[in-house]
């Protein structure tokens, strides 16, 4: 049965039907079949890639590339181009799907997909969805994510929502006031699901824990919940267990890319390897086993409209010892790239090492709403952060001492109460910054 979700698919030359029917073939694939599916689709994608398309082909040079491994790495700053000179031969911008990344790396670009490509996408969302059954054409959906806030941009959003079955709560305005909104729509609307970014999530979460409400209580039609965009630390996602009373999904998606992982039944969290190809990298771009830490590098195995081959998304992870190529596992993310705080000892650590480290401290008392950490100096460091009351002597002691010890001593830090935290235009909090 082809429904209204379809619909608007079919309608905007998605061709979602053929796309379900490829990705439930991808499936169903034995392991040997899937070894040849693979290696079949990423020789395809450079081959048509390095035929048609003038951009692909500069970035690789005339060498011939006889090994997979001596394909150049393409970056974001590769992509900060006008698209005309990205776009393969055959395509323009009337017939793609187009969008831009949200910035977060701080290197934002507009990306096309070949419409197909993207209805693989919506299919491969739709599957992952259905995992805990979430059907896109029948299930609501509360959503939690910014919104373009010029009229026609806006109007544009609200329409989608519509044809979607979502109800958007935007996330710019967090206050008490707004989140006591967003619980009496959870009192009327028999919502299925909610779905949106973290930050913004866990923040109502907090305000329900004040409240000492369960959501699944008040709206009993709920099953799941799905975070995406930003980190999900193990005690949030406790919390959010707690007050909700539903299952909490983890994703890590990219818009330019596709859903890349996300929590199966088992809580395993499950790497797209239907329509992408994930590689872990170290710092001279040689490939490590399972297991290592490297850079996250992503091949796009059926966007012909734009190439993705080989793309450091700016992101490092681990895939757990115990993947396969046709069932990788995300052991860990552990941040962009970009996020990186370099110490005066020379010493580089992961800026969230200093968010979580700070935040078992700072959100013990349950007055700390939430946090930004910006590194202003290479000894120097801010933080803002949004409550009732200001931190006193006792708890900055603490976390002072909880960052020596375990990053290293003589660092400076001044705290500074908000009312707000900048989010990005998107709605997104980054909660490390460096601007070394």
């Amino acid at each position: 049965m082809i429904s209204l979700f379809d619909i608007s698919l079919q309608l905007n030359g998605f061709p979602i039907k053929k796309a379900k029917a490829e990705l439930d073939r991808i499936v169903n694939l034995s392991a040997e079949d899937y070894a040849v599916f693979l290696q079949n689709k990423k020789e395809e994608i450079v081959a048509f890639h390095l035929q048609n398309n003038a951009f692909y082909g500069e970035l690789v040079g005339n060498k011939n590339i006889p090994r997979w491994e001596d394909l150049p790495i393409l970056n974001k700053q590769n992509l900060q181009k006008p698209l005309e000179e990205r776009l393969s031969k055959g395509y323009s911008k009337k017939d793609v799907y187009l969008n831009k990344t949200s910035g977060s790396s701080g290197t934002p670009f507009v990306f096309a997909k070949d419409k197909y490509s993207h209805a693989l996408t919506w299919a491969s969302n739709i599957m992952r969805f259905g995992w805990f059954n979430i059907d896109f054409n029948l299930s609501y959906q509360a959503r939690f994510y910014g919104i373009p806030m010029d009229f026609i941009g806006y109007q544009k959003e609200r329409f989608k929502d519509f044809l979607s079955r979502r109800f958007r709560f935007p996330v710019f305005d967090l206050s008490d006031e707004v989140l006591e909104k967003f619980l009496q729509k959870f009192k009327t609307k028999k919502f299925d699901y909610l779905n949106g970014y973290t930050s913004s999530i866990v923040l109502f979460a907090k305000y329900l824990e004040q409240k000492n409400i369960i959501l699944k209580e008040i709206c009993p039609t709920l099953k799941a919940c799905f975070v995406t965009s930003e980190m999900l630390f193990e005690s949030d996602k406790k919390l959010l267990e707690k007050q909700f009373g539903i299952p909490i999904i983890n994703e890590y998606g990219a818009s330019e890319l596709d859903l890349i992982a996300f929590e199966n039944p088992e809580g395993e969290w499950q790497v797209n390897a239907e329509t992408l190809f994930v590689e872990i990298l170290d710092e001279n771009n040689k490939v490590l086993p399972y297991g290592e830490e490297g850079r996250i590098v992503i091949t796009s195995l059926f966007n012909k409209a734009n190439p993705f081959i080989r793309y450091e998304i700016g992101d490092i992870g681990i895939l757990d010892e115990k993947s396969t190529p046709q069932k990788p596992i995300l052991k860990k993310l552990i941040g962009r790239t970009n996020d990186v705080a370099i110490l005066p000892s020379g010493k580089k650590s992961p800026g969230l090492t200093f968010y979580y480290v700070t935040k078992s401290i700072i959100e013990d008392d349950g007055n700390v709403k939430e946090f930004i950490i910006k590194q202003t100096q290479l000894d120097t460091f801010e933080i803002e952060y949004v409550s009732e009351k200001e931190l006193n002597a006792e708890q900055i002691q603490k976390i002072e001492e909880a960052i020596s010890l375990y990053l290293e001593p003589n660092l400076n830090f001044t705290f500074t109460q908000k009312k707000v935290l900048e989010r990005t235009n998107r709605g997104k909090l980054k909660q490390f910054k460096s601007y070394l």
